[in-house]
């Protein structure tokens, strides 16, 4: 099995919204975070030791004491299953996010990621429920407010988790999507992915012009372009440009308006699975 690659403090920091400082004050006072030494000396942490802060946070931000928070984040307490946790939360998540309680739904999502990995919570979670709230819309069970109320929270909440993926030290990979295509939650998902995993995330977003993605490409000089459509129609209108693209770097292709003779006709390469299981096949 894959493990996630060790960190240093700062990007520790940015992963979990905590002070560098404040993190070292957690270490030395509560031992809750468990380095490791690289060979020049530096401090190295594990998933292991973001877990602990973030469920640390969650339990201070709910009237916890720091030391008790320290000792329960500590605890060698057999916890719920992933499969536990992630049914309850999302149950929970989604009848706030159906009543527009949005801090209802922040508390959901802090205590998620206080529990969970991102990627679990990304794959367990929010992709189904996102379906699920598609689902309902269409067969008016849920109202387009809901569904956009929904889609706002949660991906304002992932854009603060990608703060700073472009500073990772791995290869560059520069996410667009092509013009037409308005949906980047799921290449935001993708991104935060393939960020955690060392990359480099250079993300353009939503409807980029084909001579954008070029020019970023040129400048960037990255390992692939992965291009997301939701729907066939934006990506058969730019096939020419983006085979253009594809004779000079890696472009990869993803979402529900891919298909694999698209992928051929545009000498890309086809992203299969959800933005997690995309992003572990792409940094394999």
């Amino acid at each position: 099995m894959e493990t996630a690659p060790l960190v240093r403090i700062g990007e520790l920091s940015r992963r979990t919204g905590v002070s560098a400082e404040l993190l070292r004050a957690w270490e030395q006072r509560y031992g809750l975070l468990r380095p490791e030494r690289s060979s020049g000396g530096f401090r190295l942490y594990s998933q292991a030791d973001e877990s602990r802060v973030r469920r640390m946070t969650a339990l201070i931000a709910s009237g916890v004491s720091a030391s008790e928070a320290a000792a329960r984040a500590t605890s060698d307490e057999p916890v719920m299953p992933d499969g536990a946790v992630t049914d309850e939360l999302a149950g929970a998540l989604r009848r706030a996010l159906d009543h527009f309680d949005g801090e209802a739904a922040h508390d959901v999502l802090d205590r998620l990621l206080a529990a969970v990995s991102v990627e679990i919570a990304i794959s367990q979670v929010l992709v189904p429920l996102l379906h699920e709230l598609g689902d309902r819309w269409e067969t008016g069970t849920a109202t387009v407010g809901q569904e956009h109320f929904a889609s706002n929270l949660v991906r304002g909440r992932l854009l603060g988790i990608a703060r700073g993926w472009a500073s990772g030290s791995g290869p560059a990979f520069v996410l667009a999507c092509p013009p037409g295509e308005e949906h980047d939650l799921a290449l935001i998902m993708f991104g935060i992915a393939l960020a955690r995993r060392g990359a480099r995330v250079v993300f353009l977003g939503a409807d980029t012009p084909v001579a954008t993605i070029a020019e970023t490409a040129r400048e960037v000089r990255p390992a692939g372009v992965v291009i997301a459509a939701s729907r066939r129609e934006p990506l058969s209108k730019a096939s020419t440009e983006l085979a253009a693209i594809a004779r000079d770097v890696p472009v990869y292709l993803g979402g529900p308006g891919t298909d694999a003779r698209l992928v051929d006709r545009l000498g890309g390469r086809l992203l299969e699975g959800g933005p997690t299981a995309a992003a572990r096949a792409l940094t394999v």
